[in-house]
């Protein structure tokens, strides 16, 4: 009886704790059922809406770049390209051989289109070719049934209407590349159809041009496939942009160095630094980059020795030669180691120790004063400025009119060039200064090298009056450099007297009856041109060169031929416009620089907007 009842009560203790555990775990479920259904509802309802819908940012439209009057450089036209689903496909690579049949698609893509299909999910879209014309889209359309997995669609691409004319300045966009996906951290990067700034315009205001992205969001199965649009949030366009360039003066300088290998010409307003045209020869096509180059046509560009792909106005650096002159007749007259009236005998040469140091008149020039010896260019005379002032007074002045320094102009790519002085030499070279190279520098040789853009802001800067105007591409309220408009640009400190002294020394260049440029005078009746001309040296000649006239041969290999340069402003009592052009191993800067130029002129003055620059304008107009 006693064994009987233990047991009962033994049964009763495992039952209550049985059914304390089972009450227990049914209120925790409970607890953790209302927490997931009520207190978390929301929280879960939102993960799983987030499983189902995908958010997909969309490319929005790049901004449009025009030139100063509103025309066009740079716009988005539709475009269709095929893409193909590897999922639809199965054997890509024998749909896309059976595609090469009726469009043009190489071997080397083809590979190129498989291998990133692998690398996608099965069943998003790869784009194998674009800007398909309307023919292209219809033979494709009518084999679709016998090309599973391909699909046509359409986008946007950027053109260029005046093409390799506007390229160096306004530049092209290209594809994303690695580097540039891990520098900026903008998810727009990573989008497949995006297409961002390389060069010009258009990578130096790529952020402005870019806008903001759209945002889709679209309905998903459980492996990601799209099912259909849900909504959709159009982006921000990007900014459109006006240009300072002139689109008839830019076609025109382009067209008037067609004939040369290799030049540069740059035409400035002198009161505002707007550049009103940027030439630079050979150039390239920039719509070839929208898509990608091919690799041949890549190497062809990167290995041509005229490089095509340079800006020379920005990149390309020359000695200067004589058109660097006038800046040591200013640091001279500035140091007051001379006055305009200053005369130096020149018998053809100038010694100094045991070397000598030629003038390029091998008889001389006589006893000359500045205006002469500018407008005859007499080496000697300039040599004996040049020691007078010395190289450290004399790079002094030229930094301030823009030799040797980043002028700041709003394209990627712009190079210093070279003032040299003592201590640049004794901390680059670890070597003294020495003497001989003084003189060689007042005459724009030796070390010295500055751009086309730095001699035709030299010369802006001499012909205005002497202020620091920087140069701009950009007007409007997204450019990065100051339009310079509405009120003057900083002094440079330099003497009125002294600069009108050297003005007087280029008007006789060109209109002096023994100026070096006489033969390049404006055809235009009441309307004068004042400029300097440079022939600079690409080596150094030998005495025995130079004792037998191999340095002037004509068949010698034209690497080893003379640059040909020539600065120039106009109207010579008013100026507006200032004009630098730099041929390559043209060897006469009278001959084959100064014609250049003072057809640029000319026609920089017919386009004047104020139409009174030009005594019958219009009848120039109407011959052409």
């Amino acid at each position: 009886m006693h064994q009987e009842s233990d047991r009962t009560r033994c049964f009763r203790r495992r039952a209550l704790l049985v059914g304390g555990a089972q009450l227990a775990l049914m209120g925790g479920l409970a607890v953790r059922l209302w927490q997931l259904q009520v207190r978390d509802a929301e929280s879960y309802r939102l993960l799983a809406e987030e499983n189902r819908i995908n958010q997909r940012l969309t490319v929005p439209p790049r901004g449009v770049i025009v030139d100063r009057r509103g025309r066009p450089l740079a716009v988005n036209v539709p475009t269709y390209r095929v893409r193909i689903v590897r999922e639809q496909a199965k054997d890509v690579r024998k749909v896309l051989e059976a595609l090469a049949e009726i469009v043009p698609l190489d071997e080397a893509r083809i590979d190129e289109v498989v291998q990133l299909a692998k690398a996608q999910r099965p069943f998003v879209p790869v784009t194998v070719r674009e800007n398909l014309s309307w023919e292209e889209v219809a033979r494709i359309a009518v084999r679709t049934p016998d090309l599973p997995g391909v699909l046509l669609d359409s986008g946007l691409v950027r053109r260029y209407p005046h093409g390799p004319a506007t390229a160096h300045v306004v530049g092209y966009v290209g594809p994303v590349s690695q580097a540039e996906l891990e520098r900026e951290a903008d998810p727009l990067l990573r989008l497949p159809d995006l297409r961002i700034g390389k060069n010009g315009i258009e990578q130096a205001y790529d952020r402005e041009l870019r806008g903001r992205a759209g945002l889709s969001r679209v309905e998903v199965n459980a492996i990601g496939r799209e099912i259909r649009e849900i909504d959709r949030r159009e982006g921000e366009e990007g900014a459109d942009l006006q240009l300072s360039l002139d689109l008839d003066l830019q076609r025109y300088c382009m067209e008037r160095l067609a004939d040369q290998e290799a030049a540069a010409a740059v035409v400035l307003e002198v009161a505002t630094g707007a550049v009103l045209a940027m030439a630079s020869v050979p150039t390239y096509d920039p719509g070839a980059f929208a898509g990608g180059l091919s690799p041949a046509l890549w190497r062809q560009l990167t290995t041509d020795p005229r490089h095509p792909l340079f800006n020379k106005c920005i990149r390309g650096t020359y000695p200067p030669g004589s058109t660097f002159k006038m800046i040591t007749a200013i640091a001279a007259l500035e140091a007051g180691v001379a006055t305009p009236s200053t005369e130096v005998f020149c018998p053809g040469h100038m010694s100094l120790g045991n070397a000598r140091f030629h003038c390029w008149r091998p008889s001389g020039h006589g006893r000359l004063a500045l205006v002469q010896a500018l407008a005859q260019s007499c080496d000697v005379y300039f040599y004996e400025l040049a020691r007078r002032v010395g190289i450290d007074a004399l790079a002094s002045v030229a930094r301030r009119f823009g030799a040797g320094v980043r002028l700041g102009i709003d394209l990627p790519g712009e190079k210093p060039g070279l003032m040299p002085d003592s201590r640049w030499k004794r901390e680059r070279l670890k070597q003294p200064w020495q003497k001989g190279e003084t003189l060689v520098c007042g005459i724009g040789q030796g070390f010295v090298s500055m751009t086309p853009l730095q001699l035709a802001v030299m010369t802006a800067r001499l012909c205005n009056g002497g202020r620091e105007v920087h140069p701009w591409v950009v007007r409007g309220p997204h450019a990065h450099v100051s339009e310079g408009k509405g009120r003057p640009a900083p002094s440079l400190g330099v003497s009125r007297a002294n600069l009108e002294a050297v003005l007087k020394g280029m008007f006789e260049v060109v209109n002096g009856p023994r100026g070096t440029a006489k033969a390049s005078a404006l055809p235009l009746p009441g309307v004068y041109m004042a400029g300097k001309t440079g022939t600079s040296q690409v080596r150094r000649i030998t005495k025995a060169e130079r004792a037998v006239g191999a340095h002037k041969r004509k068949d010698r290999p034209r690497e080893e031929r003379d640059h040909a340069l020539f600065v120039c402003y106009a109207p010579h009592d008013r100026p507006r416009y200032a004009v630098a052009v730099v041929v390559e191993h043209g060897e006469s800067g009278a001959k084959a620089a100064a014609p250049i130029a003072r057809d640029i002129m000319v026609e920089a003055l017919r386009l004047d907007p104020s139409r009174e620059l030009v005594p019958g304008r219009l009848d120039m107009a109407e011959r052409g």
